[in-house]
This record gives structure tokens, C-alpha cells and sequence, in this order.
């Protein structure tokens, strides 16, 4: 495991890193003099406004709460392993449910945040043309896996926080099924993001146990 109180090592060119003493926060600011603070928040401006009415499942904590804690694992991640684009990561983190979930469209998002953007956002949402859940989960990976690594990275950390203890109502073989599709997105998005694989690979063994799943 890397050292969080060693130096940091490089960042991907685009971006320049100015080092807090004593914490690990990063100022980051890349080539267009955008920071990456002002892109966190105009999209999580727009997340928060088109989620506003949405609670997390089984919960009545607003639907912010999933989208922060997504984007948090993507900036822990980067600590770890600066090899990829945060800024994109990170708006694709709190954009990605905008389409699924909300009145968003593509179109909206190509707009307000870009093209690259909007085709992340539009591969991490299911088809509901598709029949089945498992068929749309296996379409949506395909998608996922022909755009940059980050697009996958996110969704890794979208089913990490998702493995927490799931809605009352569920069924145990619901929670089972749940399961196996975070092992099917752990193979089909094997070599990511080390970090982010490796604590997907913990969080399944934990849930498993915890949900008395062996």
C-alpha cells in the first residue's frame, strides 16, 4: 500500500499539484486554468438540481449522498494512483446517474460538460430497451470498456459504495444476484485502477460474509 505520508508521485500531464503540509489535499488546476474544485461543484450543482427529489434505496438520505461517496472513492483512488484524468473521473463520478435517473439526456450533458462527458455518462446507463437486467448490465459494460479508463474506474466505485447493507426488502436471493453481478464488473474491469479493483475485491468478500452469502 502507498505511503500517504510520503511524497506524491507524478501527475498526469494537464494538470500542476501544490502539496498542503501535513494532509493530503491537492490543489489541482490543468492547462485550460480550470481547478479542479470549480469543476467538482458545476457538476455537482447540476447532479444536486436534477437528483433533488431522489432518496438513496432504502434510505431517506437524499440521493446526493451516493453520488458524493462515488466520487469520493475516485478521489482516494487518485492518492494512490494519479495514471488517469481526474477531472473527467470526477464529473463522470456525480454526473453518472443523471441520465438513468433523472430528465437528463445526452444531449443536456454534451452541452453543459462535453461530448467525452456525455458518451462516459451515457455508457454507464442501462439500456431499458434490453429484456433483462442481466443483459443490460453485460451491454452497459461493453460500452463501458470501449471509452477511457476512467469511465470504468467510476463504475468500479459506483458498485463499491453501492456494497454496503442492502434495503430491508430485499430478498436473499436478490442480495445473492447483487453479488454476482459486483464479481461480473470486477472481471470485466480488471486492471482499471489497481486501488479501486483491489477494494472492489475486499468489499465483495465483506458483503459476502456479512450477508451470509458461502
Amino acid at each position: 500500500m502507498k505511503n500517504l505520508n510520503g511524497p506524491y508521485r507524478g501527475i498526469d500531464s494537464g494538470t500542476e499539484s501544490v502539496r498542503l503540509s501535513n494532509n493530503q489535499f491537492r490543489f489541482m488546476k490543468n492547462h485550460n486554468g480550470h481547478m479542479t474544485q470549480d469543476l467538482y461543484q458545476k457538476a455537482m450543482k447540476f447532479a444536486g438540481e436534477k437528483h433533488s427529489k431522489q432518496k438513496v434505496p432504502g434510505s431517506s438520505a437524499n440521493y446526493l449522498l451516493h453520488i458524493s461517496n462515488v466520487a469520493m472513492e475516485v478521489l482516494v483512488a487518485y492518492n494512490f494512483d494519479s495514471s488517469f484524468d481526474l477531472d473527467f473521473a470526477i464529473q463522470t463520478a456525480i454526473l453518472h446517474d443523471t441520465i438513468e435517473d433523472t430528465d437528463a439526456d445526452f444531449d443536456e450533458i454534451k452541452t453543459k460538460f462535453g461530448e467525452p462527458i456525455a458518451r462516459a455518462v451515457q455508457a454507464l446507463t442501462k439500456d431499458d430497451k434490453l429484456p433483462s437486467k442481466a443483459e443490460k448490465m453485460t451491454d452497459s459494460l461493453k460500452r463501458i470498456n470501449q471509452l477511457q479508463k476512467e469511465v470504468g474506474l467510476v463504475k468500479i466505485a459506483d458498485r463499491i459504495t453501492n456494497l454496503q447493507t442492502p434495503p430491508s426488502h430485499w430478498s436473499k436471493e436478490k442480495i445473492a444476484a447483487y453479488c454476482e453481478e459486483a464479481k461480473l464488473i470486477a472481471q470485466t474491469l480488471a486492471n482499471k485502477n489497481t486501488y479501486l479493483n483491489e477494494r472492489l475485491e475486499s468489499k465483495i468478500i465483506d458483503y459476502t460474509a456479512q450477508m451470509n452469502l458461502v
